[in-house]
């Protein structure tokens, strides 16, 4: 019975349109970017520091999961050791993007 009170006392709050609802929500479960590419690229090159950057890309971001591509197997293996302490700064870096986890596969990586 307390739950309907309280669905029935937040009802009454300020009405909201149903795009700004379906987006609170979308960002909330991570379903969309919430940031720009370039935004979610500098966040990534901050994360990964000089040594990390030239050879990983963030892609993009899917249910929460950032997709990183690496150039070479031996750096996604040092990645998965920093993957917690990424994962901080990127949540630190990017407030307005959920991001629950990364995924990291080999690619080729373009010069930038």
């Amino acid at each position: 019975m307390a739950t309907r009170k309280q669905n029935t006392a937040t009802r009454r709050g300020v009405p909201q349109t149903i795009g700004n609802i379906v987006g609170d929500m979308m960002i909330e479960k991570g379903l969309t970017r919430g940031q720009s590419s370039e935004t979610v690229e500098a966040a990534w090159r901050n994360a990964v520091g000089d040594e990390g950057a030239p050879y990983s890309r963030p892609g993009r971001i899917r249910r929460g999961v950032l997709e990183v591509m690496v150039s070479h197997s031996t750096m996604v293996q040092e990645l998965v050791f920093q993957k917690a302490e990424l994962l901080h700064s990127l949540r630190r870096l990017l407030p307005d993007t959920k991001i629950l986890d990364l995924r990291f596969q080999v690619a080729p990586i373009d010069d930038k």
